[in-house]
Formats: structure tokens, C-alpha cells, sequence
């Protein structure tokens, strides 16, 4: 008997294998000598043998239409002298040849319950047109008919396809409802029908292009042909089914909406009655060659001589041009033959999988051998142990190197083996026990065996220390094959922490960018983007705060399509909405790591609204990221496309100009401030436009040679994107082009120079234009505007200040020495012009020639608004921008002494009152050598405007200077003003006098105005009584009113209370009751609650002298918490010191 192939098979020996004790006689060879085929390969044949022969599926016929029979096979078979093997396949087309049916269906049976399902007979016994047809319809062109004709028609209960082959079968009495085996019929029946139809539809559909169009194609080949409706479907289907599994999900939604009558859910929809062709990406590797059906089967065992093919399908002619026929049955013979390849190959697979299990099993079993053996030479030492040891690890390195399945010579049954290893205590039932004993053998199953295992590790990982999972999250979320499972990861990773705090978002956001590195734009899109979008609206800060960080840190990982439109409305969204101020700081910063990755230039305009929108945010540090990052950002994309100074500094300047036109009556300053801030950090990048657009751009090449940038070049950058080097390049490039560009202003010009000339001619002129318009009353204004021009200034630099700055301002201020008396009445010197241009451009350096400048400046402004009797709001802005900085109080002093020896009444004067700006800001030490000598120089001057100007000065130096021997002289200088008599009859003086006292009495040491100010009060009060000019008397009650209600507040002793605040308050009473009736009834009731406060301090009648002492305290207690709301001043902080309980 021939040799049997082990991994042979084929249907043949597993008959063998089931009936062992039978003779199967077709294994023998005709010949009894002739040897079988080497074990090695079931198919090879031996030397001696014929032509290979055509291995040809027996379910497909010939031309003619008849299948092979049995006979004719066996004969091609013997003719050829190979061994071979009648297949099942064979069998059952006889069978239903010779209309077998039942002996066909038996077989039929048994096959099902070998495992081994035959595509003959279930097509055969699946199509109920083989049992039954309508009366004059023909029988189907492939139908099987034998001699007898179709059998007839049986009732549905016995129908061969409703039968229940079990309870035929050997094995079982089962027992069935057999109604419900006819409604199943039934229903196969109806599916049938549905498929018979779907069948006539594909044939209609094959044929609606005409023939004529048929024969023009096939005349002119290189015409092709246009794509059929049922082609255009199935397209339609596979191309929709790609889109789905590589997550192009919104581009399925757009595509089925566009074929809406199409239902991709169901392939039977596309109208064919064949299988499923393979998806795009198996057609696209294919390249286009034939694959067969996956639900053809065939046994290979069969051999048939090529020549043995009925009907001689080929010519044997070869002088003769085969006929279309001929061709056809070539291109049959060729399909069949790739068939037969990917079925052995298919096979061959099956088998390489089948021995690697093998393999394992060995392995496993024979590390137990080795384990067993060495654990019982340690238990009991001899030479044969240790010898029998290392013939076990010779054969364990054998067995690993060779691959063989001899491990042990024991000879236990599997069964036992099984039971004997049970006893290891292993567990495998649980998912855990399952995932521990499945060990990954290939990168793929390490990234498979993460994705199942760390979603269950997670959660059970203490919350501080779950970032540590984040490298093994991301890295299996890079390489993991499955979409779902990389997006559950994804997932996991952006919930991990419920609060994640600074250091976590960074290692979070870490990895996304490793991440997003590594996948590329595509991935980023459809796996990281929707995890952001799902946490948009976190009802977690911290997590937002995450999402708005993660889209600036993967924004230049991102199509740029996604960039400039979803992600920016995604930060839009939350910069409106959200409500915590980091989050909306985190969108400003992402926003402007958008702006410098954005390449949409239609995006400008959401950019520029987006700008003025995070300006005006309430939040400090979210305007201070615009500052830092929104705008250098936006500055640099608006300088490539070359509308900085064309289009963005212009809608600013726009935007302010409308604001001071509607604005007349009241300005808003706010939103000032926000666009003059914006102009302000627009400033470097303006200024590196006009370095990198000038006549000497191209020479510019940095080198040893050129000297250092002074650090004080440039104002402090607010952050790192506002610094000149980094927005030119590196410092030996700035430092080449302003060398160059010094070198240029001062000799060469700016012929040519159109962005410089566009500063100059443009800009400038516009902003001072605008600076002449704002309120010079309010300092706010002045000093936003005198900061951007220091900025301005100090970043253009010196030169470009003295011969295009400066000369525009004095044109306009007109203060050369010759024409000081012809500028008399100049309105421009009243505006905001003088300040900004005193405090912003002459200040902006600091040597000894602009301090002079400065000091002239200040000088001729001076003198020129006294002598034309204009205001002096302007001077006393330049004053109090100036003296907020202690480098110029010197200068100021300086300046203030001039005015005080000019030979001007109204100069002096004027500088009179400016001391008054000054006190405050200034030094002791400078007050007492500077300020008071002036002032009493002043107070003595032949002018009595001049000294009753000095008086506000002097009050403010009682007010705020606590040295004693400077107050006595102060106070001396007062009381000389109210007691001599030449000042008696002074009403202006009088006048100044009280209105100081109001303002400086309820914050002045508390001897001097219980000692000097009530007292002096009393006596003004007392002689306004007998003034007879009714305005003058009126004006004295009214300041008087004003001081007492302000001094009222304060705590003042009982005997000054005597003696001097209730005899005023009725003195002022009197001249209200005449003069002003509803002042009269205030004061009515201040002098009720004095005497009350008097009276119960006076009493001290015996029998109540307890509840008097009790009302004494009351009212002790109630006049300290008055005398300490009094000596509060405006700030509000200092109300929590009124309550604090004494130590």
C-alpha cells in the first residue's frame, strides 16, 4: 500500500480516517508495483510520470454544457499513470446526473456533519426550482435533469428542503414542530423568489447599453466604454464602504446623501446575485487580476489530463487562429488554473498555521519535562541527574533550533497529560487569566494585548500618579490597529486626571504633540481633534483649560484646512463663552499660535475682530496674553501679506478717530486704551518692516566687526515675540541693519524709503492730529498716549526722533523765542499736545541736552499760558505726568523757580499753584530746601494774586509733611494771612483760606486743627455776620458750609466743641437763614446733635449717675468711631482697620 501523506487533506482520507477497517481501493495505484508519491508532498508526482495534469474544478462544465463523468475521469486518470483520488465532488455530480436525489441528499447529510459543506449539493437542495416549477415554464439552461424529467411536485411538508435531515440521520430521534419547519420553508422560499428577481433585474440592467454603442466600442477599443448603472452601484457601494472603515466618516455622510437612492447598509441593494466582491484595498493590491468567488470550493485532489477535457475545448491545430469560442475557453481554462494556485496556497497557510500550533504545544509540554526533571535532581543529587540534566538542556536547545515535536520518550495519554498540568493551580477562565496566558509573540499582539488590558488598569491607579501611564497610553495609541480601540485610548488619556494641574497638562499636552508627530495630519484630525471637541464644554476648568492648550500645541500638526476653520472656531467659541479667566488666557495664547501657522489670507478679517475682542476682555491677564502672543502673532502673518501698515495700523487709527468724534461729550476710555494698547504693541513689528523694506535691506550682512546693541536701545519687550532680534532673526543681523539704517537718516534720506516715508507722512501726522482731540483734563489719556510715544521714539530711534519727530510737534506748538508773544492765544497749547509731547517725545532720552529741552519747554509753555490768561490744564498734565517719576522732580523745581523770580505777576502766580502739584510726589528733604523757601519767597510778593496763590501750596504741605519745625513755619505763614490786618478786608483770600482748611483739616495732625483751623474758622464765620456786601457774604457761608460739613466727621474735644465748632455753626446759621433756606435746616440739625453730645457730657446730677456714666461711654464710643470714619481716607481698604480689636 502507498504512503499517506499526514497533512493530506483531502476528502478521500477522511473517509479513510472514519471507516479504518474498509480497503479503500482507489488509493491503490493500477499498477501494484508503481510507488506512491513521496510523503513529502501530496502533490508532486514522480519522475517517471506524464505531463502534470490540469487540476480542474468538477462543478463547472464544459462548453457543451455536460459535466465530467466518473468513467471519463478514471480513464484520464489511468492514462496518465498517476495515482489518483475520485473527489466528492465527483460523486455528487453523478448522483445528480443519474437523478439520485435521495442517495444525493444522505450524502449530502453526512458531509454537513463531517464538517465539510460541498457547494454542489447545497446550491442543489438550497433551490427549490429543482423540486418545483410552474406548469409551461422550461426548465433553467444549468438546471440538472435525468432521464426521467423534473420530479414532481411534493406538498411542503415533505419538500427536500424543509426536510429536518437530523431526525433523519443516525444520531438522533429528535422530533421538530413540523409547522414550523413549512414556515420556514416558506420563507427560504420567499427569499428565493426575491433573489430570482434581483437576477432578472442584474440582466436588465447588463443589458441597457444599446448594441449599437456596444459594436462602436468594440470597433474602437481606445473609446471606453461608459460605466452601466449596475457597475455605477456596486462602485458606489465598495467606494462607500472604504470611506466608513479608514474613519472618513463625514465624507460617507456627503457621499450617501448625494446617492440618496442607494441603501449602503445592504449589499443585495446594488441588484447583483453574486458574492460581495472584496473591498477597494484588496482590488487596488490585486491589481485588477481575477479573483474567484470565496464560496466556490473545489476538491483539489483530482487530476485530469489536459488532453482528456471534454469537448477538446482547444484546438490541437496549432497552424489554425482560434475562433472567439476557442478564446474564451482558454480565458476559462486560465481563471480555473489561478484558482486552483490560491486554493493551494490558501492550503498551504492553513497548514503552516496548523504545524506552528503544533510547535507551541511541544514546546510547552517539553519545558514541563525539563522544569520536572530539574526540580527532581535537586531534590535527589547523583551523577545520572546531573547527567540526565544536561541532556535535557541539549535537547531543550535542539528542540528550540529544530523546530521537532519529539520531546520525551514517556508515552502518557494527552488526556492524562492534561489532567496532570491542571494541578499547576493556572487560571485561564478570567479575562485577566486569559490576557496572562496568551503571551504577544509579535508587536501587533503587544499593542492588542495594551489596548484590552489598559482601560482595566487605569481606573485602579491612584490619581497622583497617573501620568506615568501617559507613555504607555500614547504608544499604544499610535501603533494600535483598531480605530475604536485607539479612540477609547485617546479617550482615556484626556479623562486620566478628573483636575489635572500645570505640570499634568504639560506632560498630557507632551504627548499629544509626540503623538501627533508620529501619525501624521490625517490622524491628528479624526482621533485627537474629537477628543478635544467632546471637552469644549468641561463643566472642569481645569479640563478646558487642557483643550484650549491642546489646540495651540497642535496646531501646526494639523491640515491646514482644520487650522484656519474648525480649530478656529473652536477657540472662537470658547473665548466667548467661557467663563473662567486661565481658560480664556489659554485661547488667547493658542489663537496666536494659530496666527502663526494660518495661510488663509481670508481668515484676516476673524482674525482682526478676534483681537478686539480679547482686548476688551474684562480679565487683566488674558489682555496681557494679546499683548504677548495674539498680536506678534497676528503682526508677523499681516507683514507677509503685506498689509500691516496698509490695512491693520490704519483700521486702529479709524477706529480711534470715530471713537473722539462720538465721543465729544463723554469718552470712552476704556475702549481708547484698548486700541492705543494695540498700537502700542504693533510698534516693533512696524518698525522691523520698515529695516527689512529699505534702501540697504540687501547689504545688511552680520559680521565680528559690528558693535553690540546698547541694551538700553530699545524699550523692555513685553514678552519674547516683541523683541527686534527675535522678529529680525538673531541681534548681529539687527545690529548690521541699524547701523546701516542710523547711517541712512543721517546722510542719505529716505528717497525711496516708502514704509519710513509712510511713517512719516502718514502716521505721524494722523497721530498728532488725533492727540490734539482728547480731553487734556484726563490723565488717563495723556498718559496712554505718552507712553506709546516714548515707545515710539526709543524704538525708531534718536535720530529718526530729532529730524522727523520733534519738527512736526514744535510746527504745530509754534514756541520759538521770537514769536512767544505773537503765539499768545494759541489754542494748541491748551490741548494734550503739550503733555504728550513733553512727557512721550522730549523725555524719551535722558541726556544733558534733551533735559534742557525739556526744561525750555516746560519754561516757554509756561510763560506763554500766564501771559495769555489761557488755562493751564495742559501744564499742570505735563506736571503731573512728570512728577509721578522721582528722576524729574529736580528738573520740575527747576523750572518752577524760573516762574518764580520772572518778572511776571502772572507767571509767578502760576507757579505758585504748581507747587501745589508737586508737594505731594516730592521729598521732605526737597520741600524743605526747595518747595518752602520758593513759597515764602511768594508769600511776600508785592502781588497779592501771588501770595494768596501760595495758600493751596502751603495747606498741602500741613496736609502731608510731618517734620515740626517745617509745619511751624508753615503755620506761621497762615496766620500771618489771617491776622494781619492788611489781608482783613481780602475776600479772594479769605476764600482760599477756607477752602484749604475743608480740604486739609480732616486729614491734618489733629493739634493743628483743633489749635488753628476751628478757631480761625470761628472767627471768619463771626465776621461774615457783619459783612454788608450780600455776594461776598454768600460766598464765605457757602465755603464755610462746605469745610464745617467736612470737619464734622472728625473727633473734636469737648472744650474746642465749647469754645469753637457749635459758636461757628450758629454764626454760619445766621447767614443761612437769610441767605439760603435749605442749607439753614442741615445746619439746624448739626447744631442739635452737638448740643446734645454737650449736654450729656455735662451733666452730673447724683441720682443718675450711673446711666449718665453708661451714656457717657455710648457716647465717648460713638464720637471715636466718627473721629475714625473722619480720618479715613478715599481708599475703602482702610474701613477694615476701624473694626480691629486693640492688642
Amino acid at each position: 500500500m502507498a504512503s499517506v501523506n499526514p497533512f493530506d487533506v483531502s476528502d478521500s482520507d477522511e473517509e479513510a480516517e472514519r471507516r479504518p477497517n474498509e480497503t479503500v481501493d482507489t488509493e491503490r495505484s493500477p499498477s501494484e508495483g508503481a510507488p506512491g508519491p513521496p510523503p513529502g508532498n501530496a502533490f508532486s508526482l514522480p519522475a517517471d510520470a506524464e505531463p502534470p495534469t490540469l487540476l480542474l474544478s468538477s462543478n463547472r462544465t464544459s462548453p457543451s454544457g455536460e459535466g465530467m463523468s466518473v468513467s471519463a475521469a478514471a480513464t484520464s486518470t489511468m492514462a496518465g499513470g498517476v495515482e489518483t483520488r475520485v473527489s466528492v465532488d465527483v460523486i455528487a455530480a453523478q448522483l445528480l446526473r443519474d437523478q439520485y436525489i435521495l442517495t444525493a441528499l444522505e450524502f449530502h447529510t453526512e458531509l454537513l456533519e463531517a464538517g465539510r459543506e460541498l457547494p454542489r449539493l447545497r446550491d442543489y437542495f438550497s433551490n427549490p426550482g429543482n423540486f418545483e416549477r410552474q406548469s409551461g415554464t422550461p426548465p433553467a439552461k444549468d438546471q440538472v435533469l435525468g432521464p426521467g424529467g423534473p420530479l414532481n411536485r411534493a406538498g411542503s411538508i415533505s419538500t427536500l428542503d424543509s426536510l429536518d435531515f437530523a431526525r433523519y440521520s443516525d444520531d438522533g430521534n429528535r422530533e421538530s414542530d413540523e409547522r414550523v419547519a413549512v414556515l420556514e420553508f416558506e420563507l427560504r422560499k420567499a427569499k428565493e423568489t426575491i433573489q430570482a428577481l434581483r437576477a432578472n433585474l442584474t440582466q436588465a440592467a447588463e443589458s441597457e447599453v444599446a448594441s449599437q454603442e456596444r459594436k462602436n466600442f468594440k470597433s474602437s477599443p481606445e473609446i471606453q466604454e461608459p460605466i452601466r448603472p449596475l457597475e455605477k452601484r456596486a462602485l458606489n457601494f465598495l467606494v462607500n464602504e472604504y470611506l466608513l472603515k479608514n474613519e472618513y466618516k463625514l465624507s460617507s455622510i456627503t457621499f450617501s446623501d448625494e446617492n440618496d437612492d442607494q441603501d449602503f447598509e445592504l449589499w443585495d441593494d446594488v441588484g447583483l446575485n453574486i458574492p460581495k466582491p472584496p473591498d477597494l484595498l484588496q482590488l487596488y493590491r490585486n491589481g485588477g487580476s481575477t479573483l474567484s468567488s470565496p464560496t466556490d470550493k473545489v476538491d483539489a485532489s483530482v487530476g485530469v489530463a489536459f488532453g482528456d477535457l471534454p469537448g477538446n475545448c482547444i484546438s490541437r491545430e496549432p497552424q489554425k487562429k482560434p475562433d472567439l469560442s476557442q478564446q474564451v475557453c482558454i480565458s476559462k481554462v486560465v481563471q480555473e488554473l489561478e484558482y486552483q494556485l490560491n486554493l493551494l496556497n490558501s492550503e498551504k497557510q492553513s497548514l503552516a498555521e496548523q504545524i506552528k500550533k503544533l510547535q507551541s504545544l511541544a514546546l510547552l509540554q517539553l519545558g514541563f519535562v525539563c522544569t520536572s526533571v530539574i526540580l527532581w535532581s535537586e531534590q535527589s543529587p547523583s551523577p545520572f541527574f546531573g547527567e540526565l540534566t544536561g541532556i535535557v538542556e541539549r535537547c531543550t536547545i535542539m528542540m528550540v533550533s529544530n523546530l521537532t515535536f519529539s520531546c520525551y520518550s514517556r508515552k502518557l495519554s494527552p488526556a492524562f497529560q492534561q489532567a496532570l498540568l491542571s494541578f499547576c493551580r493556572m487560571c485561564s477562565e478570567s479575562r485577566l487569566g486569559a490576557e496572562v496566558s496568551r503571551i504577544a509573540d509579535s508587536e501587533e499582539s503587544v499593542m492588542l494585548m495594551l489596548g484590552r488590558c489598559l482601560p482595566h488598569i487605569v481606573p485602579n491607579v491612584l490619581l497622583a500618579k497617573r501620568e506615568e501611564l501617559i507613555p504607555l497610553i500614547l504608544c499604544t495609541a499610535c501603533l494600535h490597529p483598531e480605530p475604536k480601540e485607539r479612540d477609547q485610548l485617546l479617550h482615556i488619556l484626556f479623562n486620566l486626571i478628573k483636575r489635572p494641574d500645570d505640570e499634568q497638562r504639560q506632560m498630557i499636552l507632551t504627548g499629544c504633540v509626540a503623538f501627533a508627530r508620529h501619525v501624521g495630519p490625517t490622524r491628528v484630525e479624526a482621533e485627537l481633534l474629537p477628543q478635544c471637541w467632546e471637552q469644549i464644554n468641561h463643566k472642569y476648568p481645569e479640563r478646558r483649560l487642557l483643550v484650549a492648550e491642546a489646540c495651540g500645541a497642535l496646531a501646526p500638526y494639523l491640515p491646514k484646512e482644520i487650522r484656519s476653520s474648525l480649530v478656529l472656531s473652536m477657540l472662537q467659541q470658547m473665548l466667548t463663552e467661557d467663563k473662567a479667566d486661565m481658560v480664556r488666557e489659554a485661547v488667547v495664547k493658542s489663537l496666536g499660535i494659530i496666527m502663526g501657522y494660518i495661510d488663509d489670507s481670508d481668515k484676516y478679517a476673524q482674525g482682526f475682530e478676534l483681537m478686539l475682542l480679547s482686548l476688551g476682555d474684562p480679565s487683566e491677564r488674558v489682555v496681557n496674553a494679546v499683548h504677548q502672543v495674539f498680536i506678534p502673532a497676528f503682526a508677523a502673518w499681516t507683514t507677509e501679506l503685506g498689509t500691516l501698515h496698509t490695512a491693520l495700523i490704519p483700521s486702529l487709527l479709524a477706529r480711534i478717530e470715530k471713537l473722539l468724534t462720538q465721543g465729544e461729550h463723554g469718552l470712552d476710555e476704556h475702549k481708547l486704551h484698548v486700541f492705543l494698547s494695540a498700537l502700542q504693541s504693533l510698534i516693533p513689528p512696524l518698525f522691523a518692516v520698515v529695516l527689512q523694506n529699505a534702501p540697504f535691506t540687501s547689504r545688511a550682512k552680520p559680521h565680528e566687526d559690528i558693535p553690540a546693541i546698547e541694551v538700553t536701545r530699545f524699550p523692555r519687550p513685553a514678552s519674547p515675540l516683541q523683541d527686534m532680534a527675535i522678529i529680525i532673526g538673531n541681534r548681529e543681523l539687527l545690529s548690521s541693519l541699524l547701523l546701516l539704517y542710523d547711517h541712512q537718516l543721517e546722510h542719505e534720506g529716505t528717497t525711496g524709503w516708502e514704509s519710513l516715508l509712510w511713517v512719516v507722512n502718514q502716521l505721524l501726522p494722523q497721530l498728532i492730529e488725533i492727540v490734539g482731540r482728547i480731553n487734556v483734563t484726563s490723565s488717563t489719556c495723556v498718559h496712554e498716549f505718552s507712553r506709546f510715544f516714548w515707545r515710539f521714539c526709543r524704538t525708531f530711534g534718536k535720530i529718526f526722533t530729532n529730524t522727523k519727530v520733534k519738527p512736526q510737534f514744535q510746527e504745530i506748538l509754534r514756541l520759538s523765542e521770537e514769536n512767544v508773544d505773537a503765539s499768545a492765544g494759541n489754542g494748541i497749547l491748551t490741548k494734550a499736545t503739550v503733555p504728550i509731547y513733553a512727557t512721550g517725545v522730549l523725555t524719551c532720552y535722558n541726556q544733558e541736552e534733551d533735559r534742557k529741552l525739556l526744561v525750555g519747554f516746560l519754561e516757554d509753555v509756561m510763560t506763554t499760558l500766564s501771559l495769555s490768561h489761557a488755562p493751564l490744564d495742559s501744564l499742570k498734565a505735563s506736571f503731573v505726568e512728570l512728577g509721578a517719576n522721582p528722576v524729574y522732580h529736580e528738573l520740575l523745581l527747576t523750572v518752577l523757580w524760573y516762574g518764580v523770580v520772572h518778572t511776571s505777576a502772572l507767571v509767578r502766580c502760576t507757579a505758585a499753584r504748581m507747587f501745589e502739584l508737586l508737594v505731594k510726589g516730592v521729598n521732605e528733604t526737597l520741600v524743605a530746601q526747595r518747595v518752602v523757601p520758593a513759597l515764602i519767597t511768594l508769600s511776600s510778593d508785592p502781588e497779592i494774586s501771588v501770595r494768596i496763590a501760595t495758600i493751596p501750596a502751603f495747606g498741602t504741605i500741613m496736609e502731608t509733611v510731618t517734620q515740626k519745625e517745617l509745619l511751624e513755619r508753615v503755620k506761621m505763614q497762615l496766620a500771618s494771612f489771617l491776622e494781619d490786618p492788611q489781608y482783613q478786608d481780602q475776600h479772594s483770600l479769605h476764600m482760599e483760606i477756607i477752602r484749604t482748611f475743608g480740604r486739609v483739616g480732616p486729614n491734618a495732625e489733629p493739634r493743628f486743627r483743633d489749635d488753628f483751623v476751628l478757631p480761625h474758622l470761628h472767627k471768619l464765620a463771626l465776621a461774615n455776620n457783619s459783612q454788608s456786601v450780600e455776594s461776598k457774604r454768600i460766598d464765605i457761608a457757602i465755603h464755610l458750609f462746605e469745610a464745617y460739613s467736612a470737619l464734622s466727621c472728625c473727633f473734636i474735644s469737648e472744650e474746642v466743641m465749647v469754645n469753637h465748632f457749635l459758636p461757628g455753626l450758629r454764626c454760619l446759621h445766621a447767614d443761612m437763614e437769610q441767605l439760603s433756606p435749605e442749607h439753614e435746616v442741615i445746619l439746624g440739625s448739626m447744631i442739635k446733635e452737638c448740643e446734645i453730645k454737650v449736654e450729656n457730657r455735662g451733666i452730673s446730677d447724683a441720682q443718675g449717675s450711673i446711666s449718665i456714666a453708661s451714656s457717657l461711654v455710648g457716647e465717648d464710643a460713638k464720637t471715636k468711631f466718627l473721629s475714625k470714619m473722619g480720618q479715613l481716607t478715599t481708599s475703602g481698604a482702610m474701613l477694615a482697620n476701624v473694626f480691629q480689636r486693640k492688642k
